[in-house]
C-alpha cells in the first residue's frame, strides 16, 4: 500500500450507476450558491482594529497573519479558538477575506458550533464552520446529481449489520464483541486509504492487534465493500472517499469548489487521517492559504489512524509558513500547570521532541491530590467523599468530573454516587446498565431464574456465584480475561462486573437466589436510569478532550491501566502519557488523582500508581524540586498514605482484619465487611433487623430512591449485629460513615435503642 494508490472508487462519464463508497446520515442542507465575486470585499470597518482587543502577543501575531500558510502549535487552554475566531474575523472586517471564502474544518459537531458562534459574535456572518465528514457530505450532494443522476446514494446508519452479512457470506461467524471490532478495522484500513488487499501487510506494519486472522478481515472488508456496491448505499468513511475522488477525476468541479473556498482554517490538526489530509490537499490546490491549529502532545486517537505527523512535517511541506506558539495557559492554576509540564519532560518520541512549556496565567491554586486506596470498590468510595467536600465548597457538580481510562470502568463509579446520593451523568458512554451485552446478559439471568435455562445445566445445589457463570459463559463470559483490548475486553469487563456483583449478593445473603440478583439488578438499573440531571459528568479519557471543569477526579491512575496492558511499543506507551497528559489539563483548579493496590476487597495488594507518576507525587522515586506534604498538597486525608521514596515493591503494613467472634483472619470481602467468618454464629437480633428493614423501605419510599441507597442488606444486618448506641459506633460500622450518620444516625439509633417513633422521622 502507497498513499499513491489508486482508490478503488470510480465514477461513470455519464449520469447512471456507481461503483463503492462513506458517513452516517442526518439532514444536510444543499451546497450554498456559489459566490463567484469573492473579490468584492466589504469596505474594512473602522473598528476593525477592535477585534485585536483583548488578545495576548502570540494570539494578536495569529489573528493578524492573514498571508500564506501559517502554523498555530496551541497548547492546552491556550485559547487557540479565541485566536483563530479573532483570526477569521479581523480578516474579514480588515477586508482581507471574504466570508463566504472562508472553510473552517474541525472534528466534532460541538467544536464547530462553538466557532460559528464566536465569530456571530464578532459581527461575522457566512463562514462555513464544519466537521471534514459535514463539509464533504455538503459538496457530495450537491455535485452528484450532475455527475452520477439522481440523488446521493442512502448512506448506513449502521454498518455493523452489513459487516456481519459479509461474514456470513465468506463462512465467518461472529460474535458482538468481534463483529465492532472489525468493524473498526474496516474503518481504520478506509481513513488510512488502505484496500482490502492491502489489509493484512497494512496491519502488521502499523502493529495493530488484529481480531480476527488477517486474512479473514481483508476477505470480509472486500465483501463488505462488494455488498454496498450491490444495494447502492455507502458509509460514513465513504463520503470522503468519494469526495476525494470526485475532486480526482473531474477538474472542472475541483475548480468550482476552489473558486468558492480559498482559505482554509484546520483546528485540531494534530488528529487529521492520510485520508482527511488528501481531501484537504484537493481542497487548497496550489495555493497557500491556510491555517493549521494543533498540539501534537493532544494526539490520542492514532487507533483511529489520526496521526501528528502532518502537524510535524508542515514547516516541511511549506517552508516558509509562519509559526506562532501560544504557552499561555488560561484554564488551570500553576500547580496543575505544573504537573502538566512534569508529565511531558519526561517524554520521548517524535511528538516529545516538539512539546509546549505551558506558562498558566491564573492565581494560584490548591495541590493537586493524590490519594492510594486498598482496593477499586474503596477507590470510587474515596472519589465520592472527595466529591462531597467539592460540593459542600460550593463546587457545583456540573463543574466535577471523574474521568477513567475505559468505559467499563464507571459501573463501580456509577454505583459510588449512587449510593453517595450524587447526581451525575455519563458522557461519551453508554450507562452500565444500557450496555447491549448488560442488557443480554440480564435477559439471560431473568430467564433462566423464571425457566431455568435451555442453553446451560443449572444445579440447584450450585451457590448463586456458579449459577450465575454458568448462564453468563454462554455469553462470552470466561474465568480469565481476554488478550488484547477492544469490545471483546470491555464486554468480558462487563460480564465480570455482573459475576461480582452475585459473588457480593452471595456473601451478604447466602440463600439469595437468581430471583433476588435479578431483582437487585432491576433496582440499580432504576437508580441509574434516572432522568438526566446536572450532576457530576463520569467519561473516559478519551471522551474528556476538548472539556474542562473546576474539578476532575482522575481514577484508577494505577500501571496496567495507565498505560494500559496492550500499549507495548514505545509509541503505545508514549500515547498512553499523552493520554493522562489531556486528563490532568481538562481541571481548571481541583485535581484528585487516585490508585488502588487490588481490584477487589481481599485482593492481593499487587498494584502500583502509574509510573508516569514517578517524581511528580509527593513521596515517590526522583520527586523534584516543588515537594508537597499530605493534605491539601499530598495524600487525602483520612486515606490510605501514597508511598514513600521507597524500593518500587515496598507496600505499607496493613493490621489484617480479624473475625470479632473467633478472631481468625479474614480475607473474604463479605467477611471483612460483617467482621466475622460466614460460619460463626450471629449475634444478630432478628426482631432489630426487621425494624431496619421495614424502616428502611419507608425511607427509600420517602426519598423516591432504591433502598440499597440507603443501606445495602448487608450493612444492615452489621447493624442489627452490633446494635450502636452511639453515632461513633454506628460510623464505625462498614457501609456507614459519617456521611450516613448526618443523615440516617438519629432514626438508625432511635431504632437499635427500641424507641418507638415514625419510620424514617426522628421524634420529635
Amino acid at each position: 500500500m502507497t498513499a499513491h494508490r489508486r482508490l478503488w472508487i470510480t465514477f461513470p462519464s455519464s449520469p447512471g450507476t456507481w461503483q463503492h463508497g462513506g458517513v452516517t446520515s442526518a439532514t444536510h442542507p444543499a451546497l450554498l450558491p456559489w459566490d463567484t465575486g469573492a473579490s468584492q470585499f466589504p469596505a474594512p470597518p473602522r473598528g476593525a482594529d477592535a477585534v485585536l482587543d483583548g488578545l495576548d502577543p502570540e494570539q494578536r501575531a495569529v489573528a493578524t497573519s492573514l498571508r500564506g500558510p501559517v502554523c498555530v502549535l496551541a497548547g492546552a487552554g491556550t485559547g487557540k479558538t479565541r485566536a483563530i475566531t479573532h483570526r477569521i474575523a479581523y480578516g474579514v472586517h480588515a477586508g482581507v477575506l471574504h466570508p463566504t471564502s472562508v472553510l473552517a474544518v474541525t472534528f466534532t459537531n460541538r467544536a464547530a458550533g462553538e466557532m460559528r458562534g464566536r465569530l456571530r459574535h464578532l459581527g461575522v456572518q457566512g463562514v462555513q464552520a464544519r466537521t471534514f465528514h459535514s463539509a464533504a457530505l455538503r459538496q457530495l450532494q450537491y455535485f452528484w446529481p450532475k455527475i452520477v443522476g439522481g440523488g446521493l446514494p442512502r448512506i448506513v446508519d449502521r454498518k455493523a449489520p452489513l459487516v456481519a452479512e459479509a461474514a456470513a457470506t465468506c463462512g465467518i461467524r461472529l460474535d458482538r464483541s468481534e463483529l465492532r471490532d472489525l468493524t473498526s478495522e474496516i474503518e481504520w484500513s478506509k481513513v488510512t486509504q488502505t484496500v482490502p488487499a492491502d489489509y493484512p501487510a497494512a496491519a502488521r506494519a502499523a502493529g495493530r492487534e488484529s481480531p480476527r486472522d488477517t486474512a479473514e478481515i481483508s476477505q470480509t472488508y472486500r465483501a463488505y465493500e462488494d455488498l454496498k456496491r450491490q444495494r447502492s448505499v455507502i458509509d460514513f468513511e465513504d463520503v470522503l472517499l468519494l469526495t476525494v475522488g470526485v475532486l480526482q477525476d473531474h477538474h472542472d468541479i475541483a475548480d468550482q469548489i476552489r473558486r468558492q473556498y480559498q482559505h482554509f482554517v484546520v483546528d485540531e490538526y494534530q488528529d487529521v487521517s492520510p485520508l482527511q489530509q488528501r481531501l484537504l490537499d484537493l481542497w487548497l490546490g496550489d495555493r497557500d492559504s491556510l491555517c493549521v491549529v494543533g498540539d501534537a502532545s493532544q494526539t490520542i486517537y492514532s487507533f483511529t489512524g489520526a496521526t501528528p505527523d502532518h502537524l510535524l512535517d508542515f514547516r516541511t511541506r511549506h517552508p516558509g509558513a509562519t509559526v506562532v506558539k501560544l504557552v499561555r495557559d488560561y484554564r488551570s492554576t500553576p500547580q496543575v500547570v505544573h504537573l502538566a509540564n512534569g508529565l511531558l519532560a519526561r517524554a520521548s518520541g517524535r511528538a516529545a521532541d516538539h512539546r509546549l512549556e505551558l506558562v498558566s496565567q491564573r492565581p494560584g491554586g490548591p495541590e493537586p491530590r493524590y490519594a492510594e486506596y486498598a482496593d477499586e470498590p474503596a477507590e470510587a468510595e474515596g472519589t465520592a467523599r472527595r466529591i462531597r467536600d467539592l460540593l459542600a465548597a460550593r463546587v457545583p457538580a456540573s463543574e466535577i468530573a471523574v474521568l477513567f481510562r475505559t468505559n467499563s470502568q464507571s459501573a463501580t463509579y456509577e454505583q459510588a454516587l449512587a449510593d453517595a446520593g450524587i447526581p451525575y451523568q455519563v458522557r461519551g458512554a453508554e450507562r452500565f446498565f444500557e450496555r447491549p451485552e448488560v442488557r443480554e446478559a440480564g435477559a439471560a439471568l431473568r430467564g433462566a431464574a423464571r425457566f431455568g435455562a435451555n442453553d446451560v445445566a443449572l444445579d440447584d445445589t450450585d451457590d448463586l456465584p456458579s449459577q450465575v457463570r454458568h448462564v453468563l459463559s454462554g455469553r462470552g463470559w470466561t474465568p480469565q480475561p481476554p488478550a488484547g483490548s477492544g469490545a471483546t475486553r470491555e464486554r468480558w469487563e462487563s460480564l465480570a462486573a455482573l459475576v461480582r456483583l452475585a459473588g457480593d449478593l452471595a456473601r451478604t445473603r447466602p440463600t439469595a437466589t437468581l430471583t433476588d440478583l435479578v431483582t437487585e439488578l432491576d433496582e440499580r438499573a432504576a437508580a441509574q436510569h434516572a432522568p438526566t440531571v446536572e450532576g457530576v459528568t463520569l467519561a473516559s479519557l478519551h471522551a474528556a478532550k476538548g472539556l474542562e471543569w473546576d474539578a476532575v477526579c482522575l481514577v484508577g491512575v494505577v500501571e496496567g491501566m495507565i498505560p494500559i496492558t496492550h500499549a507495548r511499543t514505545p509509541e503505545q506507551v508514549e500515547e498512553e502519557r499523552r493520554l493522562l497528559y489531556v486528563g490532568v489539563t481538562r481541571a481548571r483548579s481541583h485535581l484528585h488523582v487516585s490508585w488502588s493496590l487490588a481490584r477487589s476487597p481481599g485482593g492481593r495488594p499487587g498494584r502500583g500508581a502509574s509510573h508516569f507518576l514517578d517524581g511528580l507525587r509527593p513521596g515517590s522515586r526522583g520527586t523534584g524540586a516543588r515537594p508537597t506534604t499530605p493534605g491539601p498538597g499530598g495524600v487525602e486525608p483520612g486515606d490510605t498514605p501514597a508511598p514513600t521514596a521507597a524500593p518500587a515493591t515496598r507496600r505499607r503494613a496493613r493490621t489484617p482484619a480479624r473475625c470479632r467472634v473467633c478472631r481468625r483472619t479474614l480475607t473474604d470481602a463479605g467477611e471483612m465487611k460483617l467482621m466475622r467468618c460466614d460460619d460463626c454464629p450471629s449475634t444478630m437480633d432478628e426482631g432489630l433487623y426487621d425494624r431496619l428493614h421495614d424502616w428502611r423501605a419507608a425511607r427509600a419510599e420517602e426519598t423516591g430512591q432504591p433502598e440499597f441507597c440507603v443501606f445495602t442488606d448487608k450493612t444492615l444486618v452489621a447493624i442489627a449485629e452490633t446494635a450502636p448506641q452511639d453515632e461513633g459506633t454506628l460510623a464505625r460500622i462498614p457501609g456507614v460513615g459519617m456521611r450516613k450518620v448526618r443523615g440516617y444516625g438519629a432514626d438508625v439509633l432511635a431504632i437499635c435503642a427500641g424507641e418507638e417513633g415514625q419510620p424514617g422521622h426522628p421524634d420529635l
